[in-house]
């Protein structure tokens, strides 16, 4: 499928995946609707971009309301909408017994809430398209989850449980609309530089967590643009899932091999 003349949204673009997969698109003639929380992001993303047409809409994933307003705001700019792309996501450091309900919820609704509330919001727009696509960004930690990221891993799972049964639904009715779900590995973005740490931890946990951060920080390799490169391309060619980078390829194969020994097998790996 040619992007060229589409219309993409795509959330969480101010920087990291999300600025790849805008100047992914727009290398191919796609305009864009920039979406996030942060403004100055959004306007260095804006400024990358040349030749086709850009919105910047502030956006609080969290917010019930605007994320239902998003829709109209775009199709009123842009006249159409035929991607979009749920990308935002934070991240939260500590196990489960060190993150307390609030930050594991407050995670829940950026991560996996927001996607579930923006494809409500757009899909009745995508199905008036001849062509359409939902893609929603789960993670490596979507197919394998490893101790210390319960958070993490439960929205990513349920963002990858949601968007495969979504598949399926649109494919039975005839939908125009089809699904991708995307499996990033070690992506080098922010995201795991700003995990919000947990309120309530001794300082040698707290010191404890940043040693393990900082060495979790050498396995994100891939560049954003890369990324984005990766997961647009995925789109043209209607692919239903993408595995980006050869780690979660072969996190994806382990998981198969030992669904339930994997990890330990990852931890000889990675020593």
């Amino acid at each position: 499928m040619k992007l060229e003349g589409r219309v993409a949204v795509i959330t969480g673009a101010g920087s990291g995946i999300g600025r790849g997969i805008a100047l992914a698109c727009t290398r191919r003639g796609c305009a864009v609707a920039l979406a996030d929380l942060n403004e100055d992001g959004l306007r260095e993303t804006a400024g990358m971009i040349r030749d086709v047409k850009v919105t910047m809409h502030k956006l609080d994933v969290t917010d019930r309301a605007a994320c239902l307003a998003l829709p109209g705001k775009v199709a009123g700019e842009h006249g159409r909408v035929d991607m979009l792309f749920n990308n935002a996501g934070v991240a939260i450091g500590g196990t489960f017994e060190q993150v307390d309900e609030a930050d594991f919820d407050w995670l829940m609704e950026v991560n996996f809430y927001a996607v579930v509330r923006l494809t409500r919001a757009f899909l009745p727009v995508l199905k008036q398209r001849d062509w359409a696509r939902i893609v929603n960004v789960s993670s490596l930690f979507g197919l394998i989850a490893p101790p210390g990221n319960t958070a993490y891993c439960a929205a990513k799972f349920a963002v990858r449980g949601f968007s495969e049964s979504l598949r399926r639904e649109l494919e039975e009715a005839g939908s125009p609309v089809g699904v991708t779900v995307v499996h990033p590995g070690g992506i080098n973005t922010n995201i795991a530089r700003n995990a919000r740490p947990p309120r309530y931890v001794t300082n040698e946990e707290a010191a404890a967590m940043d040693a393990r951060r900082d060495e979790f920080q050498k396995f994100l390799k891939m560049s954003p643009v890369k990324a984005g490169e990766i997961i647009v391309s995925a789109v043209e060619n209607e692919k239903p899932r993408v595995l980006v980078g050869n780690d979660a390829k072969f996190g994806a194969l382990i998981e198969r091999l030992a669904p339930v020994g994997y990890w330990k097998f990852l931890q000889r790996s990675m020593s």
